[in-house]
């Protein structure tokens, strides 16, 4: 399926860039965070502490362990505090 990956904070800092649109075979977002670590050293860095990472499938905030289903949006981000 194609994914298009969002990247916020010190993720896109890391990654290098915003966004990509990539094609995955991933069935939850822990699998496609393997997936994209493995692309470059940056995504490996920005993949590194799976503790401070929070994810969205759709806009909807979800587990890294959730079903990505058809999913057409996935972003990673820091976790966030309120204020």
């Amino acid at each position: 399926m194609t994914i298009e990956v969002l990247y916020f904070a010190a993720l896109r800092e890391r990654v290098g860039h915003p966004r990509e649109t990539i094609s995955s075979d991933a069935l939850t977002p822990r699998d496609l965070v393997a997936e994209l670590a493995a692309r470059s050293e940056g995504h490996r860095a920005a993949f590194a502490d799976l503790a401070a990472l929070r994810c969205a499938v759709d806009q909807q905030l979800v587990d890294l362990d959730a079903p990505l289903g058809a999913a057409r949006e996935v972003a990673f981000f820091p976790p966030m505090t309120g204020g």
